[in-house]
């Protein structure tokens, strides 16, 4: 018996949903459970086919468990190395190579010190910036985000230098990004799952939190087919089995906003029923593709086309 888990934190319709679809297509030699950890020892087969990974960003010990859980077989989903190495400005690095468009970024060093570092730890740092020619590329109105964060913590959307200086003197110890702002005719949020399957949801981000998926604007079969093929080329690059792509359209060009979503928001309330559906029925349909492929003992994660370039010392393409 081959079995699929979910690891989850307090999100409940997703999860619930998720197993109960994967027990109620009773699909031999498969079943689905939550997952459940009594001790983690190294090098231990964790018992699970596929892992899908719900929480392990906001719990260190959980990323451990599932690198050890992938080094004896588990297929995780999604690859805990790479969520571990991945973080926005990469994301917006590797888009300008693979010709998806993005707003312009720059990143910033952190307004305080790290712990335990002095100002003699950033002698290789000029100070100050040159901030005249960082505010000439990215220009104003502009958006002020971690780079590494999730969601809409410490977001801050500047109008100006002074608002800049203002608002990044309380940003502490987080590395910020400042990117260009990008006034959009149309936003799309996009569901990707197994690099082959996408779902493209309206949104309006400006719309309070339960009412951003209720956008009435609909792509033209045109967009559709460039949303399609952008959000495919950056998962596939990526690696992630399951990531969300928010893009703006502005001038009738898609821009990729964001798009380091391995956790995506999946909960009823938020993204609605049909999309919920969606998510549940195609997400439960590649775990189970991803369980009958497994290989025990083997490598069964997957690894995305920028590091199967590198390995190979391919150009990106």
């Amino acid at each position: 018996m081959k079995k699929i888990g979910i690891l989850h934190g307090k999100e409940r319709s997703f999860p619930e949903a998720f197993v109960q679809r994967i027990q109620s297509k009773a699909v031999e030699g498969i079943q689905a459970e939550p997952v459940r950890i009594e001790k983690v020892m190294q090098g231990a087969d964790s018992g699970y086919a596929v892992i899908v990974d719900r929480i392990s960003q906001d719990v260190p010990f959980y990323r451990a468990f599932l690198k050890n859980a992938a080094i004896s077989g588990t297929a995780v989903i999604n690859n805990p190395f790479w969520w571990s190495a991945d973080e926005k400005f990469f994301n917006n690095a590797l888009a300008t190579k693979i010709g998806v468009p993005v707003p312009k970024t720059v990143i910033l060093p952190s307004r305080d010190l790290p712990d335990d570092t002095s100002d003699e730890s950033f002698s290789n740092l000029a100070y100050p910036l040159n901030w005249k020619g960082i505010f000439e590329y990215v220009g104003f109105p502009a958006y002020m985000k971690p780079f590494a964060g999730g969601g809409w913590k410490n977001v801050y959307r500047l109008a100006s230098m002074d608002e800049f200086f203002e608002k990044h003197a309380e940003t502490g110890q987080l590395v910020m990004l400042l990117q260009e702002e990008i006034v959009f005719e149309e936003y799309y949020r996009c569901y990707c799952i197994g690099h082959k399957h996408v779902r493209i949801m309206p949104y309006e981000p400006r719309n309070p939190h339960h009412l951003r998926y209720a956008a009435e604007h609909k792509p033209s079969a045109e967009l559709f087919a460039t949303m399609q093929g952008m959000v495919l080329r950056i998962n596939q690059f990526l690696g992630y089995d399951f990531n969300t792509v928010e893009l703006a359209v502005r001038d009738g060009v898609p821009y990729a906003i964001d798009f380091c979503n391995p956790a995506p928001d999946a909960d009823l309330r938020s993204v609605g029923e049909e999309n919920f559906e969606w998510v549940v029925e195609t997400m439960a349909g590649y775990a189970i593709e991803r369980a009958q492929k497994h290989r025990p003992g083997c490598d069964n994660l997957s690894w995305g086309e920028y590091l199967r370039s590198s390995i190979a010392g391919l150009p990106l393409r």
